[in-house]
């Protein structure tokens, strides 16, 4: 099983839509929804996940669960109730984000010293969603280190979660390679539901190491499927080389028209740059077609000298 990870400010709805499309993927989890001090209206929910108003997957039918992040036990709770009314087949819980402005107000990776607030909430949020609701929840090896990885898992699997994804890293490690793959196999052995690797996955290669060192047979990717969306169909089995640049360009045109069509005007450009910028890791072109286009911010001038020049221009 290919998950596609959660990524704030890059993997949205847009992105998922056409990477599910091109395949590989068997379910995604959505950026996360902040849950604070208030039940929210459901239209927050379907904001940050579009998806739930087609029956909670996307276009091309892949199941996507809401992501809730936050440490008010009881209010997490009623909104993961308020969320299962749309029907999602899942809602994850966000114990891994690294960001300062989310762990400065008790959210994501900051939760990892706390294992009984997190077995509280998560006990709650399954308490809160129907049984047929999978809840699941997504952590780092610890914040500032790792001495707490197994009392997070246990917390998590004693409060009724199904799964957990591991990134594996700390807080303190955020990005930097490596990702430690061989300490999540410590946790498949200390707790009796699925255990999912993530972290530093960029290759075929990547993920077969990933898989040998933690002993997982599910993978979460993350910003090697930005950078290389024919990834989780290689990793499959599902395609021997790479997906041609010929045939990525078409997708990007309409991740870029969807854009467009969605988002303010000042940021337009900068979510294609953005896309581009990951891609020149594995596709000179999208290297030849940033350098180039790295400047320009007006969207109909992108989009021309993208996609309307020939595709051998890059």
């Amino acid at each position: 099983m290919i998950l596609l990870a959660p990524m704030e400010g890059l993997l949205d709805h847009i992105l998922r839509d056409v990477l599910t499309r091109i395949g590989g993927v068997d379910r995604c989890v959505s950026e996360f929804i902040r849950v604070t001090d208030q039940l929210l209206p459901s239209r927050v929910f379907t904001r940050i996940v579009p998806e739930l108003r087609n029956g909670g997957r996307t276009a091309a039918g892949v199941p996507v669960h809401p992501q809730l992040l936050g440490s008010d036990v009881s209010c997490l709770a009623e909104n993961a109730a308020r969320l299962a009314e749309l029907r999602p087949e899942g809602i994850d819980l966000n114990f891994g984000c690294p960001a300062k402005c989310v762990n400065r107000h008790r959210g994501g990776a900051v939760l990892l010293d706390e294992p009984e607030l997190i077995h509280a909430i998560v006990a709650a949020v399954r308490r809160a969603v129907p049984a047929e609701v999978m809840v699941s929840a997504k952590m780092r090896l610890g914040y500032m280190d790792a001495h707490r990885t197994l009392d997070v898992a246990r917390a998590i699997a004693e409060g009724g979660g199904s799964e957990i994804v591991v990134h594996a890293r700390t807080k303190a490690d955020g990005y930097k390679p490596p990702a430690y793959w061989e300490r999540i196999a410590a946790v498949r052995e200390a707790v009796d539901l699925t255990v999912i690797a993530n972290g530093e996955i960029w290759t075929v290669e990547h993920a077969a190491l990933a898989r040998e060192r933690s002993g997982c047979e599910h993978l979460m990717l993350g910003r090697g499927m930005v950078a290389d969306p024919g990834l989780a169909l290689r990793v499959t089995g599902q395609r021997a080389g790479g997906l041609p640049w010929i045939e990525l360009l078409p997708l990007m045109q309409d991740f870029f028209a969807q854009v467009r069509a969605t988002v303010a005007p000042r940021h337009q450009g900068g979510r294609l740059k953005q896309w581009l910028h990951y891609l020149k890791r594995v596709y000179p072109e999208a290297e030849a077609a940033y350098a180039e286009l790295r400047t320009v911010n007006a969207a109909d001038e992108l989009a021309r000298r993208l996609f309307a020049a020939p595709a051998a221009a890059y």
